[in-house]
């Protein structure tokens, strides 16, 4: 029996493909560190095949993903003025071979059956947590925290949020069919009971967030354009104002106590403040990409010993743009500002625009998810990780043409390939 090629290239006649792809990268990446590279190349094989099948069909234009591509090949570039050439230049390259997969992800798999696999693939990353997680103490935070098979109880949280959001969206925004309602709403406890168990003030706040600005969103999308732009600018000032007396009167703090934390922020601040004066030493092309957090370097030596992480890995600034500043100076922190800004302003334009999609509404809470996180975390600032991948799927799916545009080429159709001998999907592929 002859597959056809439309089973993996085809959005909409793709779906058992998308979903298990996705299924697949959720799952592999999670635990790439934890068994090594057999999981980084699964990973690829799940993504880079798709090019050998119609090149021109997966990557398209590459005009418009210009800004995609500038922080990552600067990042690659570093290893010039590096201490450590060898490592940046490798940590370049498959931070830059992450965000082809991801937008080789965003050609082929359409936003419900991501996310679909999306919530599949967090129930089954914190399935296998809880069922081979362990507890860990925090000296910082001086509790017992419950880590799965993670480093850290933030990395947990991450994925518990991505289910927990997954969930809402498949239910609330998608719409999907009933079944898929179901383990939606499965995926979404499961999420919910291991952020509970996680603890993660960073996740737990961050996702309560998201899903108000995506509640915000679905109710502007009811609106013409000219209404969603006035009661945008309504309500953007009202949140700000909101956040000032939030902060002044000590109610942000209150949030903190329930988890925890302390005005430092369990040492975030003394982190964020060592990590601008490193920052300045090297202001316009900082220490090269991953070329910081290096065994045997005084100054990280330092900050593992304060913070007590005894592996002397796997630890940042929790901040994505002092780690940007530090590793790559003020250009690559203009560089990776503008792929934010970038999708703030793209996502934002599409939602207060009159062609405004349920699937728009989605990319742009797990856009505002990250960004939210970006404050606190660094999801996407490094390789084979789930941060990297879904942000710049969300880049990749801003530069697609969107669909029935003249000069679409995004999805071919093989005919020759549907008939009766091919493996056929009809086009709603079940899920929608």
């Amino acid at each position: 029996m002859r597959i056809s090629i439309n089973a993996f290239l085809s959005p909409g006649l793709n779906a058992p493909f998308a979903i298990f792809a996705m299924v697949a990268t959720m799952f592999l990446i999670a635990y790439a560190q934890l068994f090594g590279s057999v999981f980084i190349l699964l990973f690829y094989l799940v993504w880079l095949p798709l090019l050998a099948m119609d090149p021109r069909a997966v990557i398209g234009d590459p005009r418009p993903l210009y800004w995609i591509f500038a922080f990552s090949i600067f990042a690659c570039l570093s290893f010039f003025w590096s201490a450590v050439p060898g490592l940046s230049l490798r940590g370049g390259l498959q931070y830059l071979s992450t965000i082809v997969c991801a937008l080789i992800a965003a050609r082929v798999v359409p936003v419900k059956a991501m996310i679909l696999g999306m919530s599949l693939g967090a129930s089954l990353v914190l399935l296998y947590s809880l069922i081979f997680g362990h507890f860990s103490y925090d000296p910082l935070d001086g509790v017992y925290s419950f880590i799965g098979a993670f480093g850290s109880k933030n990395q947990l949280g991450m994925f518990a949020a991505l289910g927990v959001f997954a969930s809402f969206s498949l239910v609330f925004i998608l719409r999907v069919q009933m079944m898929w309602r179901i383990l939606a709403l499965i995926s979404g406890v499961f999420g919910a009971f291991s952020l509970h168990a996680a603890q993660s003030a960073t996740s737990t706040i961050t996702i309560a967030a998201t899903i108000a600005v995506t509640v915000a969103s679905v109710f502007l999308k009811r609106f013409s354009p000219r209404h969603r732009t006035v009661l945008f600018l309504s309500i953007v000032p009202a949140a700000a104002v909101g956040m000032l007396i939030a902060l002044s009167t000590g109610l942000f703090g209150a949030i903190l106590g329930v988890f925890g934390k302390d005005a430092t922020l369990t040492g975030r601040t003394y982190l964020w403040q060592r990590g601008l004066e490193i920052a300045h030493e090297q202001p316009v092309f900082g220490l090269g990409f991953q070329g910081f957090w290096v065994q045997g370097f005084s100054q990280p030596e330092v900050l593992w010993q304060q913070f007590y992480i005894a592996s002397r890995a796997g630890f940042h600034f929790h901040n994505t743009y002092i780690e940007a500043a530090v590793e790559l100076g003020y250009i690559g922190l203009i560089l990776l500002s503008a792929v934010i800004l970038g999708l703030f302003a793209g996502y934002l334009r599409r939602l207060l625009s009159s062609g405004a999609r349920n699937e728009d509404v989605v990319l742009f809470g797990l856009v505002m998810l990250f960004i939210g996180r970006s404050f606190f975390e660094v999801d996407f600032l490094n390789q084979y990780t789930i941060g990297s991948f879904l942000i710049y799927y969300c880049a990749g799916a801003l530069a697609k043409p969107v669909a029935g545009t003249a000069g679409n080429a995004s999805v071919r159709f093989y005919p020759q390939y549907a008939g009766s001998e091919g493996f056929h999907v009809p086009r709603r592929g079940g899920y929608g």
